[in-house]
């Protein structure tokens, strides 16, 4: 079993890694600068334009995207330690095009789109000079299970008529953001599996509306996550993505890889966690001795180690299953590593903060916005429990016939 990177996933996490260590992690504390001097937690400032400048500069320009012509061409084996490199920094993923939940959006764009959506929505977003949202949750009924979605998306002669009320929809409170991808019920009476259709709804269209944003833990910034509302809203037939009935199947293509993204992102977090709480184990000295001679403190620390380990390597095993069997092949997988991920990146920068004190739960320091982060990511594309019941299926089927 060879766990070596090949080549070119090496050459470019190399290349990364040297731009997020020499460009931008000293603008972090410039753009917090300049989100606070603009007065919208949800602005992007002057330094992130400057950042994606330097990024499509050195080539690190929608690394996600594995179709070289727009992308950097990378399998998901290749790409998954580059995500974990981004995942160490608070601004890596947006300087190189590669956030959520743009890069799902163009990914479904690309694969399903037609030339007209591809030319209006996806070129745009391709060249980092607009941003999107995923209205898919709802507030009124257990999003966890797509079946339940109650929004209606209506044919009307040349047009489809939307009503639909979202929450959730990530990313609608930049002032970039331009367009929706929106999933809702277009027939029915159709099996559970084919009700469902997804379209592309421009903000500028009448009966688009943000009724607030949703702060996570308190926190509100970056593009936010919002409650929209879609009233009546009237768009051209051909903003309809894929076909009618298709929207389950092309969600489920849109996850797999967002899954992966999420969680090397999430082991990211977890290993700058793991550097600040072992270089603060050193500095810091209580009851007469360092915290890194301290017993309780040691074993935290190798516990993270373990624990982020296990988590990489079966994240990378899905990355490769998804390489050489594709995403249906391996959704067991990918529903395993979207628990252990998140629960393992949680834990350690949970033990980061403890280990921090008072410190760690500031502003101070990046670990409060890093557990708030990943905690989420329990929730998103799939709530543990989902996954775990998947998981749980699969290996109780093969007794289905001991059952009395």
């Amino acid at each position: 079993m060879d766990f070596s990177l090949s080549p070119r996933a090496e050459e470019y996490r190399d290349r990364l890694a040297a731009f997020i260590a020499e460009v931008v992690n000293p603008a972090e504390e410039i753009y917090a600068q300049q989100v606070k001097e603009i007065g919208d937690p949800h602005a992007s400032p002057p330094i992130m334009n400057e950042l994606k400048t330097q990024a499509r500069a050195r080539g690190l320009w929608n690394l996600f995207l594995p179709d070289s012509e727009h992308g950097a061409g990378l399998t998901n084996t290749e790409y998954a330690p580059l995500c974990e490199l981004m995942g160490r920094s608070l601004l890596a993923s947006e300087a190189t095009n590669c956030s959520a939940p743009d890069t799902g959006n163009m990914e479904i764009l690309h694969q399903f789109g037609t030339p007209l959506q591809r030319e209006q929505f996806l070129d745009p977003l391709l060249n980092g000079e607009i941003r999107s949202c995923f209205a898919m949750t709802e507030p009124w009924v257990a999003s966890s299970d797509a079946t339940n979605i109650a929004s209606t998306i209506e044919r009307d002669g040349d047009h489809y008529l939307i009503n639909a009320h979202k929450w959730w929809t990530s990313g609608a409170a930049s002032p970039n953001c331009r367009f929706a991808i929106l999933m809702g019920v277009s027939d029915p009476n159709a099996d559970s599996h084919r009700r469902h259709s997804m379209i592309l709804v421009p903000f500028d269209t009448p009966g688009f509306s943000i009724v607030r944003t949703l702060p996570v833990f308190g926190h509100d910034a970056g593009g936010g996550h919002c409650e929209t509302l879609f009233e009546n809203v009237r768009v051209p037939a051909q903003y309809l993505l894929g076909e009618e009935g298709g929207g389950f199947a092309i969600a489920q293509a849109r996850l797999g890889p967002g899954r992966i993204h999420h969680c090397m992102r999430a082991i990211g977090a977890a290993e700058r966690a793991l550097e600040l709480m072992c270089a603060r184990a050193q500095q810091r000295v209580a009851f007469g001795k360092p915290l890194a001679d301290q017993g309780a403190v040691q074993r935290d620390i190798a516990e993270c180690r373990i624990e982020i380990e296990q988590a990489r390597l079966l994240t990378m095993k899905a990355a490769w299953l998804m390489d050489t069997v594709g995403v249906k092949g391996a959704r067991i997988e990918i529903s395993a590593i979207k628990v252990v991920a998140a629960r393992v990146a949680t834990a350690v920068i949970d033990r980061a903060i403890q280990l921090f004190g008072g410190a760690g739960v500031s502003d101070d320091w990046p670990l409060a916005q890093m557990w708030t982060y990943v905690r989420t990511v329990r929730l998103v594309d799939g709530p543990d429990d989902v996954h775990l019941m998947q998981i749980a299926r699969r290996e109780l089927r093969p007794y289905e016939g001991f059952r009395v």
